[in-house]
């Protein structure tokens, strides 16, 4: 049976697999693109870099996600509210009070990220603070550090990072072919060009998927813990209620990141069709009110 426990050992376990599978593909574009240009040389350094990233993305993916979010660290003064209801709710929850940012963009929105739980960061959007009311917003935050004490930040900000390189990798090697390059045999031979190239734009794809990989359960069981950490369901139905009535996008939303926020941050146009809503980070809204009211 599935509970808190079960879902941290999880989310270690598909770290562990993201990282696995960011390693193959790597290697697998590096092996096609030293096949094409006869350099084994190329090879090496797919493997080298595909290392090296997995151990730099563990211990600086939380700074690329706030970095790519535009966020900036919250003035303790300015946002004393803030920090004192983020400082109760993880003394409640037994957890250290993570870093508190800041993102100025009018669309309600929020997200938790970090490496651990000592090493954890709070973001919401200037509009979430304009537009929730203090237990809606104690729910918002309350889901937030359920992210940090269920692990599943560390999933969620790695793929951040790995997403990203793989897609620039690819692109990369298939610029250099368009460019020029490779063998002159394999130049000429079609087949082994078409699958060089199947291999390049396949990669990002996968890559797209191991994004979707993470499980959208989580944002369930965080509305769940959320709920029970500040014993009022209501409060986190009413803030999605809200989330979910305002349809525009957040100023520098990106797909990189998306998966990250407690509600889909490109706005309405996210969820307009069947195929969008299948393809989405976040399980729809109207399921997650139904399960905290329920």
């Amino acid at each position: 049976m599935t509970n808190l426990y079960t879902h941290q050992d999880e989310n270690i376990a598909k770290t562990w697999l993201i990282m696995a599978v960011f390693l193959c593909v790597v290697v697998a574009v590096g092996f096609a693109a030293s096949w094409y240009f006869n350099a084994r040389g190329i090879l090496y350094v797919a493997v080298v870099f595909a290392l090296l990233t997995n151990i730099w993305s563990y211990w600086n993916s939380d700074k690329v996600a706030l970095a790519l979010s535009r966020a900036q660290p919250a003035d303790e003064r300015e946002y004393h509210d803030l920090h004192n209801t983020i400082e109760n709710l993880a003394i409640t929850a037994g957890l250290p009070k993570p870093r508190v940012y800041i993102i100025n963009d009018p669309a309600p929105n929020a997200f938790a990220t970090g490496r651990d739980k000592e090493h954890a960061a709070i973001a919401v959007t200037t509009g979430l603070l304009a537009i929730m009311n203090k237990t809606e917003l104690e729910g918002v935050l309350a889901h937030e550090l359920s992210h940090v004490g269920n692990r599943d930040i560390l999933v969620s900000t790695i793929a951040v990072v790995l997403v990203g390189f793989i897609a620039m990798l690819s692109d990369i090697a298939l610029r250099s072919m368009w460019w020029g390059g490779g063998d002159r045999e394999e130049r000429q031979n079609p087949i082994a060009a078409a699958m060089v190239i199947v291999v390049m734009i396949l990669a990002p794809i996968v890559a797209t998927l191991l994004q979707l990989a993470i499980s959208r359960r989580r944002e369930f069981l965080a509305d769940a813990s959320g709920a029970l950490l500040t014993r009022y369901p209501e409060g986190l139905a009413s803030a999605l209620r809200k989330l979910e009535a305002y349809s525009a996008p957040m100023r520098h939303a990106s797909n990189a990141t998306a998966h990250l926020f407690i509600s889909n941050p490109f706005g309405a146009h996210a969820k307009s069709n069947a195929i969008a809503r299948l393809f989405s980070t976040h399980p729809p809204i109207e399921d997650r009110i139904k399960a905290l009211v329920g």
